[in-house]
């Protein structure tokens, strides 16, 4: 057990960090996994621009390697592309009178 005060407040810091990090962290996940569910690419593309967002938040906190944010939406951004475009709602044609 820490001894000093400083030690003792380094801690209490490292257990708040600690616990702001997985709380960021999870959440980053679970937005990734529902974005990854998501099989309409117009809704994929809506919410694409927000989970990069937390994902560079995350890179840039050092919860996550840089290198491993970048594979992540580096993934993303290919399933984006892989995605089908939603079909164009076409009006059936009425059939030709005899």
């Amino acid at each position: 057990m820490a001894n000093h005060k400083a030690t003792k407040k380094d801690v209490r810091q490292v257990s708040k960090r600690r616990e702001r990090n997985r709380y960021y962290g999870k959440t980053t996940r679970n937005a990734i996994r529902d974005l990854k569910e998501n099989t309409e690419k117009a809704a994929f593309d809506q919410q694409l621009p927000s989970v990069i967002s937390m994902i560079d938040k995350l890179a840039k906190r050092g919860v996550i390697h840089k290198n491993k944010a970048a594979n992540l939406k580096s993934k993303l951004a290919k399933k984006s592309t892989g995605l089908a475009p939603a079909a164009p709602a076409v009006a059936p044609t009425p059939a030709p009178e005899a």
